[in-house]
């Protein structure tokens, strides 16, 4: 099933994503809802981004190229990073290459969307803890970097996390490919059994750390083939079975001094 967040006549609501309509649903999306009878055409919504996290966690450097290269067991302890929520935004939306830069790079990666509180969860059940799925993109200007390694300023910008456009409670999240076409050229495309530190073990971790709740966001790695992009170009993050999130980058204004 497909979940969304989407406007309407000014009015934001959730709902059920079929082929041509969304279903507009009432209640709580994690627990107890109902369909309010009310559909609306696709064509004639403005999707958002699905959820509004209080936590975005990603993990650094999560994928090889072939499995041959996987290791032997995953990193004692994973490069693991935080997003502020005031850099998500939804689908076909803008991403802004701030001023003082020329370029940044996609990071297309399936995004976990957590539907049960957890702490101290163990990798057999974190499945059982997982609301869905959906698809992010993990904008980064490593030019804001620390030399020490602090990453927080470089992923931290206004509009470096699209994600979206719809979260998909069934899915398999070890049977896809991620993939990311960029001005039309496939530049991602790597099935999921080729992340170093696997899902389950990928979340359990966090949960041992930290008490993640419901809504929370997990962005789970990037292929192989990201790389920078500037101001006019067209970035396609895809998921066969969630869909696409796409987003145009567009080089923030000089600022005029008055």
């Amino acid at each position: 099933m497909k979940f969304a967040r989407f406007k309407y006549k000014e009015q934001v609501y959730f709902g059920v994503v079929t082929e041509d309509e969304c279903k507009v649903i009432e209640g709580d999306l994690f627990d107890s809802w109902d369909y309010t009878g009310e559909t609306v055409a696709k064509d004639d919504v403005e999707f958002l981004a699905p959820v509004t996290p209080n936590k975005i966690i990603g993990i650094g450097a999560n994928y090889v190229g072939k499995k041959e290269e996987l290791p032997s067991s995953p990193p004692d302890m994973p490069v693991f990073f935080f997003k502020p929520d005031s850099s998500v935004t939804g689908p076909d939306t803008e991403v802004i290459v701030p001023e003082s830069i020329d370029e940044i790079k996609f990071e297309s990666e399936l995004a976990v969307v957590i539907g049960k509180k957890m702490k101290n969860v163990a990798k057999e059940e974190v499945i059982d803890h997982i609301f869905g799925y959906t698809i992010g993109n993990d904008v980064t200007a490593p030019q804001f970097f620390h030399e020490n390694g602090h990453w927080t300023l470089g992923k931290a910008f206004d509009t470096f996390t699209p994600i979206g456009p719809v979260i998909e409670t069934e899915l398999d999240p070890d049977k896809i490919h991620v993939k990311a076409v960029v001005n039309g050229e496939e530049k991602q495309n790597s099935p999921t059994d080729l992340m170093i530190v696997p899902l389950r073990e990928m979340v359990a971790y966090l949960s041992n750390v930290m008490t993640l709740q419901l809504g929370d966001v997990i962005l789970t790695g990037s292929p192989l083939g990201a790389h920078f992009v500037k101001g006019g170009d067209v970035v396609e993050c895809k998921i066969d079975e969630i869909g696409s999130l796409k987003s145009k980058f567009v080089k923030a204004p000089v600022p005029i001094n008055n």
